[in-house]
């Protein structure tokens, strides 16, 4: 198991933050848990805590976006998305300023702190946005390579990251770029795609998929909007199956941007694991993607079922 996303989210920003002088940070009280601290450590005069007013965060990080800066902000998925919706939308998105909205402690991973903090429409929130670029790094390697891009990138950005640990599965030399996936596994029977906490299992799923004869293709969609949709079209076409893992309501997210781009372009039967249409609860990590239908066995279980309709 590799580092949190979260983490890597630390470390990748303080990295830029050395190499680009006009970063500055925001938090909302929470610079230890979304591991914002790192970049204060090393540049306290860039970093702003602006107290418990996650609607004031983005505001104020839209207004050093409009005077030349590059604001990264940063809060819990539930509450940078949540409380303050309406400042994304009208502050950021429509008149399309440089702000980086990172938020951490996405989906059912949160895990103790329960409902109240599990985001699980934060994909869906953020997509229909116009002018929003919306990525779901899956892993270590995957969100410093996320975070390099942002800074580089003019416009609104959402980066959603997570609380837990996560398998690494991005190769070698990888970079990022908005609109294109990773293709982790080839295969020819179906094809999983997924992101974020969901493609280590999604990997391990193809494994256990191939001990029973099945040939999974195994796609990380990182790039939720704009999605890779010649991907998704080449995948429709040539595995005639498509099946959809993700941390997040099945309704809106990742799936739903793939059916999207499927039921115009290439018909296929389609399946969608994620959390179906409900709030979380207080548990570990481990106890609630096993309850929720989230692991590497229910991947598998899926596809299964799946191919039974092609």
């Amino acid at each position: 198991m590799g580092k949190a996303t979260r983490e890597a989210y630390g470390n990748a920003l303080a990295a830029v933050g050395a190499k680009y002088k006009n970063i500055v940070v925001l938090d909302a009280d929470l610079s230890k848990s979304t591991k914002t601290n790192v970049f204060k450590e090393q540049f306290p005069d860039r970093f702003f805590n602006v107290g418990i007013a996650e609607q004031n965060l983005i505001s104020v990080g839209a207004g050093l976006a409009a005077a030349g800066k590059i604001p990264f902000v940063s809060s819990f998925a539930m509450f940078a998305t949540g409380r303050a919706f309406e400042q994304i939308r009208n502050a950021v998105c429509y008149p399309k300023l440089n702000v980086k909205v990172c938020a951490t402690h996405a989906g059912i991973t949160v895990g103790e702190d329960g409902a109240t903090h599990q985001s699980l429409e934060d994909i869906a929130c953020m997509r229909v946005l116009p002018n929003m670029t919306v990525v779901v790094p899956a892993d270590e390697a995957e969100t410093t390579s996320v975070i390099e891009w942002a800074a580089n990138y003019q416009g609104p950005v959402y980066v959603r990251l997570g609380r837990a640990g996560v398998d690494d599965t991005t190769p070698t030399g990888y970079q990022f770029v908005p609109g294109k996936s990773q293709t982790l596994v080839e295969g020819s029977d179906l094809t999983i795609i997924a992101c974020g906490a969901l493609v280590g299992p999604a990997v391990e799923g193809a494994k256990e998929l191939a001990q029973a004869g099945i040939s999974a293709r195994v796609i990380n969609m990182a790039s939720i909007k704009p999605i890779d949709k010649d991907a998704i079209v080449k995948a429709a076409q040539e595995t005639g199956a498509i099946l959809t893992a993700e941390e997040h309501n099945v309704v809106g997210g990742l799936g739903s941007a793939v059916a999207e781009v499927v039921v115009q372009e290439a018909p296929v039967p389609m399946a969608f694991v994620g959390v179906q249409d409900s709030f979380g609860e207080s548990g570990t990590p481990k106890e609630l993607m096993a309850k929720y239908d989230l692991t590497a066995k229910d991947i598998v279980a899926a596809a299964k079922k799946l191919l039974t309709r092609k």
